[in-house]
């Protein structure tokens, strides 16, 4: 007979206009890492908040290690020994980290904080867990993968021996998600037991044992990770086939839209990010920006989009100098951004969808009458629309407030936005970050279309995969520079690689 840490058993969790879960059952073994798979929006971190007391069920029981529990908030659930890595960190970025570690929990000496002790617990832990960790260094100064990390660190400082990870490579590099891959494992070989919320099907054959599929808030079963492929996975996901390279006809680019020339831009520090810095971008083309993360892509798409000024250079869209452009005469120039990070630059929260859709346009037409009133109406006919031609997940229509959709919904909303308005440069960092294989094909499928429209398109991605499937050129960035620039076909992954670490290449193009 199985021993399971977990038993979550006929778990049903509503929200306005949508089920979340719906008489979905989970079983987690002892000491097993456990994947929760499932599309955006199918009720994965629901569940996950209902174990660790964020919200109450509607209906079900939990059981921990067979005893039935109530969990009514995340105290009980830390009591439990359940820890949860939250996808959105939760952080005070001017405290350093031992002081977010122990937050709640402070040590104390003759009734002073006793950081010291604090410190060299914090440390004991880094070291024993291989999380390599500074516990004196402050969280705006260290990464976001070591952000991560000190995460991680909160749950076992509370002695937790069940973690959750609520979709823990969204904001990762490449390497960064290697490194977590293998601080997963060494938890597991510590003892503890393991639920990894993702939709990354690599990351599931690389750790899980098991993994349990929902979709659309039900239960479609649990099965031994290595008697399945990652296609079967993905069918048993979104409910289809579906495809994981995308089928383009070859690129027939025209006019040059975006020329960028020399330009140097300084990052939030004073910084030079990026330097002397030239780049061509063709109408119907999609050019591919490959490199490390922080190697001045942030500061490139900045200046491109208006958020930092040039050092020097310049900027031109169709001939035309923009390098002093506003953000809004920008957009209204043609250029739309889908941003890298959604939260802090793609959206409101608080705003509805129908808001959201509106906000770059909301003060012309079709969106104003009479040349000064909000005409909602417009706003929400337009936001319904692109909620049935994006697959957008929102419970309440137009009125969802855009916070309470899962990120990869919140993602497909900017998306349909930044297309709608149908500009002549696209910019795109980043657009499948945290979404599942079916939003991924769908997302891919429409930038390649709006390629074949004529836009130009500039897509920033840490993923290679999505560089080598997508693009028709790829330019490779290291230390704020273009290395090189080749067509796609005559450069392979490997020697992107290198260019990316600063080797250079000819170009060919």
């Amino acid at each position: 007979m199985d021993n399971y840490a977990i038993e979550m058993l006929g778990i049903t969790k509503t929200f306005p206009g949508v089920v979340a879960n719906d008489n979905v059952t989970l079983s987690v073994k002892e000491n097993e890492v456990l994947a929760l798979l499932g599309e955006n929006g199918a009720g994965k971190s629901t569940l996950m908040s209902i174990l660790f007391g964020s919200y109450d069920p509607d209906a079900g029981i939990i059981k921990i290690r067979g005893k039935e529990v109530k969990i009514k908030d995340p105290n009980a659930a830390t009591a439990l020994g359940i820890g949860m890595v939250h996808q959105h960190f939760k952080l005070v970025h001017n405290y350093t980290v031992a002081e977010n570690i122990v937050l709640g929990i402070e040590p104390t000496k003759h009734k002073l904080l006793d950081l010291a002790t604090a410190e060299k617990r914090v440390q004991e832990l880094s070291e024993k867990y291989g999380l390599k960790v500074n516990p004196k260094d402050k969280i705006e100064d260290i990464t976001v993968g070591m952000q991560q990390r000190v995460e991680i660190l909160k749950t076992l400082y509370r002695d937790a021996d069940i973690i959750i990870f609520d979709e823990p490579t969204a904001v990762l590099t490449p390497q960064e998600i290697d490194e977590l891959m293998d601080i997963i494992r060494r938890l597991k070989a510590e003892g503890k037991t393991i639920i990894l919320i993702t939709h990354k099907l690599k990351e599931i054959k690389a750790v899980a044992e098991r993994c349990t599929v929902l979709r659309r808030g039900k239960y479609i079963g649990t099965v031994q990770v290595s008697d399945v492929s990652e296609q079967q996975l993905a069918e048993m996901m979104v409910g289809r086939a579906v495809k994981f390279e995308i089928d383009k006809e070859p690129c027939k680019p025209g006019e040059t839209i975006l020329s960028i020339q020399n330009i140097s831009v300084k990052n939030s520090r004073g910084q030079i990010a990026v330097k002397d810095l030239s780049l061509d971008v063709r109408s119907g083309e999609i050019v591919g920006i490959a490199g490390v993360d922080g190697n001045g892509q942030s500061e490139l798409i900045f200046a491109i989009t208006g958020m930092s000024p040039l050092v020097e250079g310049k900027i031109l869209l169709q001939g035309k100098d923009i390098s002093n452009y506003s953000i809004r005469q920008r957009v209204e120039a043609g250029i739309g951004h889908i941003p890298e990070d959604r939260r802090k630059h793609g959206l409101v929260s608080e705003f509805s969808v129908a808001e959201n859709i509106a906000l770059k346009n909301y003060y012309k037409a079709p969106f104003t009458k009479h040349g000064c009133l909000l005409d909602s109406q417009q706003m929400n006919a337009t936001a319904a629309t692109l909620i049935q031609d994006f697959d957008i997940r929102a419970g309440e229509g137009p009125a969802t407030k855009a916070g309470s959709m899962s990120g990869g919904n919140q993602q497909k909303v900017i998306i349909a936005r930044e297309i709608e308005l149908s500009p002549q440069l696209l910019v795109v960092a980043q657009p499948t970050r945290g979404l599942d294989v079916g939003a991924i094909e769908y997302i891919r499928k429409r930038i390649v279309a709006e390629r074949d429209k004529g836009r130009a398109i500039l897509l920033i991605s840490f993923e290679l995969d999505e560089i080598m499937n997508l693009c028709d050129r790829i330019a490779t960035i290291s230390k704020g520079t273009i290395v090189g620039v080749f067509n796609a076909g005559e450069v392979t992954e490997r020697e992107i690689g290198v260019m990316m670490a600063g080797s250079k290449k000819e170009a060919t193009v």
